[in-house]
């Protein structure tokens, strides 16, 4: 087993995986579909990262080499034309008020740039990234800064914790468990400054992951057999749901999937993924 360094145990709460990757061009626009969670994301080659509403904006929504992005529950679209390097890392609940001092809910559905919440700290770490030798150099770079931005401990209320838990030990389900001890509006208001979505959209982007999981491990299932497993009430909802959360239905998803699994290529690569040691939702 590998060491657990002691920045790795304090960022453990907070970060789910520190990551660099290299892309090659593809043609167009690539969508990136919902997670419920945020990330960071610095591109060290390529130019500024451009981000769009949907496949065929003129303007970007936002651009810019080091990006927060807030947890959504639908798509957006980003260029992939050109080459990159890109390093990042993928935020737990709670990372919004111990890493940039602001709720999850301020960020929802929202990209802002790094120096918009670290100032001055943000230029100077895609400085030291820059300068790193290679991935690692520089998953130590971002770690260390990472760490360096941890004023408090952030204490998710255990009502949210344990919403968290069942969310993403059954994301099938369907009605949500009534929280005891906590009145809906508190708990509501406490699960999105820790996540930025709504109990039932967090939910709601759960299944959809579930679903797209089943549909890449599970090629041999029906449509139908998958919707009924992912937690939806019949095949419409699961393809109302789907488009609004990917801009496709599932049967196009599933097409466009076994496309991109046939014409992959080897020079799309991570170079390196580093998580901490699994901890518990929030």
């Amino acid at each position: 087993m590998a060491m657990i360094l002691p920045t790795e145990v304090m960022l453990q709460p907070y970060v789910e995986c520190l990551w660099v990757g290299r892309r090659q061009p593809a043609a167009g626009r690539e969508p990136v579909l919902p997670t419920g969670v945020m990330h960071i994301a610095i591109r060290l080659e390529g130019g500024d990262v451009q981000l769009y509403d949907d496949v065929a904006s003129s303007s970007p929504l936002q651009s810019g080499d080091a990006l927060v992005a807030g947890a959504r529950a639908s798509p957006y679209w980003k260029d992939a034309s050109v080459a990159t390097l890109t390093i990042g890392a993928q935020l737990r609940p709670g990372s919004a008020r111990a890493l940039f001092g602001v709720s999850a809910a301020e960020l929802c559905g929202r990209h802002v740039t790094l120096d918009d919440v670290w100032g001055e700290d943000g230029r100077r770490l895609r400085e030291a990234l820059h300068e790193a030798a290679d991935a690692r150099a520089r998953v130590t770079v971002l770690r260390t800064a990472l760490v360096a931005r941890l004023t408090t401990a952030v204490d998710i209320h255990p009502s949210v914790t344990g919403m968290l838990a069942r969310l993403h030990a059954a994301p099938s389900m369907g009605r949500l468990p009534v929280v005891e001890g906590v009145s809906e509006r508190h708990f509501i208001a406490r699960f999105r400054d820790a996540t930025g979505l709504s109990p039932k959209r967090y939910a709601r982007v759960r299944r959809f992951q579930h679903l797209l999981s089943m549909l890449r491990t599970e090629p041999g299932r029906t449509l139908a057999e998958l919707a009924t497993h992912a937690g939806y009430s019949d095949q419409s909802h699961c393809n109302r749901d789907f488009v609004e959360l990917s801009g496709t239905t599932p049967h196009v998803w599933r097409l466009q999937l076994r496309s991109r699994q046939q014409s992959s290529t080897s020079t799309d690569r991570a170079e390196g993924q580093f998580c901490p040691r699994p901890a518990p939702p929030g």
